[in-house]
């Protein structure tokens, strides 16, 4: 008889850890709380338009194709990729901007325009960059976080001095140019921590970045979740909706035994949670929680956001489907999130128009817009404050892309700190998890096993390996070995 298990949520590691359990013989049942699959990875449709509510970068192609090869499949069984040339474009003020291409002679070409013999030095910075990729996804990411002996090998005792050193660092040494720096230290975002926190080690992301380059899925990154999704439910996975888990069921044996349901009670032999770690905690009784509060509130969160969903009634000028918006200082805007949490004078924003790439998700003429500010989680968060910051940065795009934008706008929808908390029971309404710091970096972020409760796992971007999404796919599959371990 199949082992049975519940899977709380239903994001990328949540889908991940189903689809390897069910592989390997569970009887698997996911659990979402929304209307929707897909957590953070969930989509707005409105009037035609279809927005990627949350991640909207495809990174690191290599772990997908490792995730779908697990199950003799490939990506495009699934979902069609097409690599996005030039990659992103950087503004920096009004018609003065950065493209980063996709073929990486034309990168070196970029840098060296900007600081005379900055492409030899981008040479020797992605040379390591690659090395410490192969070191991170060959030697580290693969590890469950049980020891600290994992990170010990040849190969990693060689790299200490880059977890001790910083991005911000490495950049400094390397490049003269402010702009640079500030195109070398913006991957690292994505890891949830300034570059000054960030170790020198992470700059595999920007091998990632600039060397294996910028993805979009047709349809959009919900169209990643839909083929997981399929595959899942291919391998006998069956979800479930409006699915709401208000408490865990414990026994004095140390185990799980059931949950409630929609406040109905369900019996249960072996849990997975990808919800919110802090919050799954918070369903059992105190006695049982690893973790204390004040364990919680003394980590380094990522950032929250505010985000915007934007329908235009026209086509978008001297933008490309990736824009950053550096025109104001990039510390100052930090500070706001990781020193001083505030709401930032001057925020530094992000903007994504897939309709540029993807007709698919615009009707014909039209443009889908999406704006990010990266904000401290826990934020007092208004619908006065979001209007503001609209503003702001609408103001800003306008100024900076030479173009009239507000007469064009169909509709907006807002999403913030709060709504965060409300959908996905986020610690502190953060957006990305743990921030990967030296001290918050493999064994030392929270387990994937409890170890107060034997039937109990979690998965997900507060656990190893950490946020983002090829992370997440990668934490299913380190928890359903871990429980096969187990059980």
């Amino acid at each position: 008889m199949k082992k049975k298990i519940a899977v709380i949520g239903s994001g990328f590691a949540s889908i991940s850890a189903a689809t390897y359990l069910a592989h390997a013989g569970y009887e698997v049942n996911v659990y979402e709380k929304n209307d929707q699959l897909g957590g953070r990875a969930r989509q707005y449709v409105h009037e035609g338009f279809k927005f990627d509510m949350g991640p909207t970068w495809y990174w690191m192609p290599d772990v997908f194709e490792r995730y779908f090869q697990d199950f003799n499949k490939k990506p495009s069984d699934y979902y069609q990729l097409e690599r996005l040339g030039p990659a992103y474009r950087v503004y920096f003020d009004a018609h003065d901007y950065v493209d980063v291409s996709d073929k990486l002679e034309e990168i070196k070409e970029t840098f060296e325009k900007i600081e005379p013999k900055a492409s030899q030095s981008l040479d020797e910075f992605l040379a390591k960059a690659e090395q410490n990729y192969e070191v991170a996804i060959k030697k580290l990411v693969y590890k469950p976080g049980v020891s600290p002996l994992e990170l010990v090998s040849k190969d990693t005792v060689l790299e200490i001095p880059q977890f001790i050193s910083t991005i911000h660092d490495v950049a400094k040494r390397k490049f003269k140019s402010e702009r640079l720096r500030q195109i070398i230290e913006f991957p690292v975002l994505f890891l949830g921590a300034k570059p000054s926190m960030t170790p020198a080690f992470y700059s595999f992301m920007n091998y990632a970045d600039l060397s294996l380059g910028t993805w979009y899925p047709k349809g959009g990154m919900k169209s990643v979740i839909d083929g997981m999704i399929t595959l899942a439910e291919e391998l006998g996975v069956r979800f479930h909706t409006k699915s709401n888990v208000s408490k865990i069921l414990t026994n004095d044996k140390k185990e799980v035994y059931g949950m409630l349901l929609n406040n109905n009670e369900i019996p249960v032999s072996l849990l997975v949670s990808g919800a919110d770690y802090a919050h799954t905690e918070s369903l059992l009784p105190l006695k049982n929680r690893m973790y204390s509060d004040a364990y919680w509130d003394k980590k380094v969160m990522a950032p929250s956001s505010l985000l915007f969903y934007v329908g235009l009634d026209k086509k978008v000028e001297n933008v490309l489907h990736h824009t950053l918006f550096f025109d104001v200082p990039f510390d100052e805007h930090a500070a706001a999130i990781y020193d001083e949490p505030a709401w930032p004078e001057k925020p530094l924003f992000y903007a994504s128009f897939p309709s540029i790439t993807d007709s698919s998700v615009a009707p014909e003429g039209k443009e889908a817009a999406i704006f990010l500010i990266p904000l401290a989680p826990d934020l007092e968060d208004t619908e006065a404050l979001r209007e503001q910051y609209f503003e702001i940065i609408i103001d800003r795009l306008e100024k900076l892309t030479g173009q009239n934008i507000k007469q064009s706008i169909i509709f907006k929808e807002s999403y913030c700190v709060q709504d965060f908390k409300d959908d996905y029971n986020s610690f502190k309404g953060n957006a990305y998890g743990m921030a990967n710091t030296l001290l918050q970096t493999a064994f030392l972020r929270p387990k994937l096993k409890s170890k107060k409760i034997k039937n109990l796992f979690f998965t997900g971007q507060l656990t190893v390996p950490g946020p983002g999404v090829p992370p997440s796919l990668i934490s299913g599959k380190l928890v359903a070995d871990l429980l096969k371990k187990n059980y």
